[in-house]
């Protein structure tokens, strides 16, 4: 069966890929929040590591790593049990921030520092949304959802690569656009008034993903 890299099936894995990572969620929330607190360069190296993260669980949907990867039930629990820990961990961070004062969180030494985005804060701030998509799980039955979505039987390896090269360029896109967006001087404006309402909701989210990820059975 002949594919088509903008075929009805693709299409629709584009399509199914795009609303996922435009609907709201910890990757999307964590770029919003560095984006409006610390400003653009931050946010736009934190969605590279978002971008990273999940551009390797679709290499290994598109390899057929991910199948044999499911399998693997224990290694599988096992990043269930990081992710719950590290959504969690981005809860607390989050709570801490909505109750301290405007002057100690919004300092402009703070900001400043933030801002000069050097190398070891980059690298740091890399491998957090690095880790973010990780230590997802559900990311690996998403790719191949997506991936079996758009191939056709008897497609081959090279047709789900490219599959998977226009879903990142989405995610580039999508990520990128958050970072982008929500570092603008209105965004921050914003933010800098709702602070501690739009923190303590961060917390409530990640808290409610993280146990939700650690009490799931799947």
């Amino acid at each position: 069966m002949e594919f088509h890299l903008f075929g009805p099936d693709a299409l629709l894995a584009y399509a199914a890929y795009f609303v996922g990572t435009v609907s709201p969620g910890p990757s999307n929330l964590s770029i919003m929040s560095i984006a409006m607190h610390s400003g653009r360069k931050p946010a736009v190296i934190f969605a590279a590591g978002v971008v990273s993260g999940s551009m390797f669980w679709a290499l290994l949907a598109a390899l057929g790593l991910s199948a044999l990867l499911l399998s693997y039930s224990n290694l599988l629990f096992f990043i269930k049990l990081l992710g719950g820990a590290y959504l969690l961990w981005l809860a607390a961070k989050s709570a801490r921030a909505a109750c301290r004062p405007a002057l100690d969180s919004d300092s402009s030494d703070s900001r400043e520092a933030a801002l000069r985005g050097d190398a070891s804060s980059g690298k740091r701030l890399y491998l957090k949304g690095l880790g973010l998509h990780l230590t997802n799980p559900k990311a690996i039955l998403t790719w191949l959802s997506i991936v079996s979505l758009a191939l056709p039987a008897g497609a081959g390896t090279a047709h789900a690569l490219a599959i998977v090269g226009g879903c990142v360029c989405i995610g580039i896109l999508v990520f990128g656009g958050y970072a982008l967006l929500f570092s603008t001087a209105s965004a921050r404006r914003i933010y800098l008034r709702v602070r501690r309402w739009f923190e303590g909701v961060l917390a409530l989210v990640f808290a409610f993903a993280g146990i939700k990820l650690l009490l799931s059975r799947s």
